[in-house]
């Protein structure tokens, strides 16, 4: 196990890097092409995979390389067809990834740093602390083990699981590359959602990205005060500036973002909160995103009645603004939004 880790991933040459390796063995050029397309087309997890490959180029390969594939140690599996991974990767980092299957449809909810330095008041994720930010590599591992899981190709990925993306910046926006990439696993850039707590500085480099990768703000009030207690990893970029910093993505790209709201009872779903909510919204392009507030057994908070979450939304669309009510995956194993928080099982 020790040597393996001493081991370089394959997965991390280039293809150009590929091509010298295959003429250093001697073998002919073509081998490269066969050696990428199992690497990157059909994202193999072992050189045993590679069927088309001899067998003594394999065993050279191994002897060289590995696939520092994540190690699955728990996986759960919700009534509504979810499924909850801890994983774990090769120096004992664990992080957790959701699989969410929908009419034939695939998406997954992938962790870009194991734990997260922002410290949300009702994020379960926060309450270690950050561990360490994850490679682009092991941001898309997470993808392709729910893939192999479920047996099905991924439609869909969602940075919005353990982490704040835009603080582990070149590693996310290399893995939605990755993602994304015609010859690899071609996800359409629309159906690649990074959320953010509000980084300013992370929101304005996203503008500038040439792909229509979509962007999710995790909101939760527009009253600086509350948001300040919710979000006190991110008081320093102010709502005026976060509006600010918004509109002009939108100027930028044309894109409409989306704003994550967790409704919570008597905390940001109070009529003066609602009206700041309506204030912040008007007259921009955004679709909000009403949350019941999920369970975090460390936390006193509570979600808000169906009631007052149904009042928001259609104060909201009365106003001319789009406003969905969604509906959690995998509560029932905390797998839902601000649930993650690396849980061993008992076996």
């Amino acid at each position: 196990m020790e040597r393996s880790h001493r081991l370089r991933d394959i997965r991390s040459l280039t293809e150009e890097e590929i091509a010298d390796l295959v003429k250093e063995l001697g073998q002919p050029a073509f081998r490269a092409k066969q050696i990428c397309e199992w690497i990157f087309a059909k994202q193999a997890g072992s050189f045993d995979e590679m069927t088309n490959i001899p067998k003594k180029l394999r065993e050279e390969l191994a002897a060289r390389f590995t696939f520092a594939t994540p190690t699955e140690i728990t996986k759960q599996v919700s009534h509504d067809g979810s499924r909850k991974y801890l994983l774990q990767f090769a120096d004992g980092t664990s992080v957790e990834t959701v699989g969410m299957p929908s009419r034939n449809k695939l998406s997954v909810c992938v962790s870009t740093q194991a734990g997260c330095a922002m410290g949300c008041a009702f994020c379960a994720t926060g309450f270690n602390g950050l561990t360490r930010s994850l490679t682009a590599r092991e941001i898309v591992d997470q993808v392709i083990h729910v893939s192999r899981d479920f047996g099905e190709r991924v439609t869909s990925v969602v940075f919005m699981g353990q982490g704040e993306p835009f603080v582990n910046m070149d590693a996310t926006v290399e893995a939605l590359r990755i993602l994304n990439d015609p010859d690899g696993m071609a996800i359409g850039a629309r159906h690649l959602t990074v959320s953010t707590c509000g980084v300013i500085p992370g929101i304005r480099r996203f503008a500038e990205l040439p792909e229509q990768f979509t962007l999710a703000i995790s909101l939760h009030s527009a009253v600086q005060s509350t948001r300040n207690k919710l979000m006190p990893g991110v008081k320093k970029y102010t709502l005026p500036r976060l509006h600010e910093a918004i509109q002009q993505y939108v100027e930028k790209t044309g894109r409409r973002p989306t704003y994550e709201f967790a409704m919570i009872e008597g905390i940001n779903d109070t009529n003066p909160e609602m009206e700041a909510l309506i204030d912040f919204c008007r007259g921009t392009l955004c679709h909000v995103n009403l949350i019941p507030l999920n369970d975090t057994p460390a936390s006193l908070m509570k979600p808000s009645p169906m009631k007052k979450i149904e009042t928001l939304q259609k104060r909201l669309q009365m106003h001319g603004v789009e406003a969905t009510i969604r509906n959690s995956r995998g509560n029932d194993i905390d797998a839902a939004c601000g649930q993650l928080k690396q849980k061993h099982l008992a076996r």
